[in-house]
């Protein structure tokens, strides 16, 4: 991202992570209604805006909490353009005819299309990740969800009663198994020719 001073606007993504009810508060007051006017005016209802603004609000708290997400662009400009992008892809997914839109309201700079751009990545890829995972057999699952939350192999060969060497092997085997079949996934090369 252009600079990597954060903006003011940082506060938000702060909040999100700290789940401070105040600074929730106020982005639902100073940022949501463009949301809701922009999907009513737009084909869309109240409560299917309520859904978007609140998809949006956790993609952007798990990209700050998994990717270190640092705003260096208004926050309004950002999770308006989220809204509209996943608005869009909701449209196109539920209906046949083709959409047109009102873009009346749009407030659009580089720097937070860039960023609205590297979200909806982030979200596909952790989507096709959970799609692929949960395909997965149920040892492989178990090994691995054990070493994403315990650092030590040796600890995680004692939790699963097996021994490091069968621990270290099979790891190797799932993960080799787990992104053989992302990688043969269509969504991976649709997520490939985004980036």
């Amino acid at each position: 991202m252009g600079n990597n001073k954060a903006h003011a606007d940082q506060k938000y993504i702060e909040a999100l992570l700290k789940n401070d009810s105040i600074v929730l508060k106020e982005i639902y007051t100073k940022f949501a209604p463009k949301v809701v006017g922009y999907i009513k005016k737009n084909s869309g209802g109240e409560s299917q805006a309520q859904d978007i603004i609140q998809e949006t609000l956790i993609t952007i708290y798990k990209q700050a909490r998994e990717k270190k997400l640092v705003l260096t662009c208004p926050f309004d400009a950002y999770f308006f353009l989220l809204c509209k992008r996943k608005w869009l892809n909701e449209l196109k997914k539920n209906t046949t005819k083709e959409v047109t839109i009102n873009e009346g309201i749009v407030s659009i700079n580089d720097e937070s299309d860039q960023y609205v751009e590297e979200t909806l990545i982030f979200e596909a890829r952790n989507e096709l990740f959970t799609e692929v995972f949960d395909q997965l057999g149920k040892a492989c699952k178990e090994l691995l969800k054990a070493t994403f939350t315990i650092k030590s192999m040796e600890d995680v060969a004692s939790k699963l009663g097996q021994s490091y060497g069968y621990v270290r092997k099979k790891k190797s085997l799932c993960i080799g198994q787990l992104t053989k079949m992302v990688q043969s996934s269509p969504k991976y090369n649709q997520i490939k020719n985004l980036l």
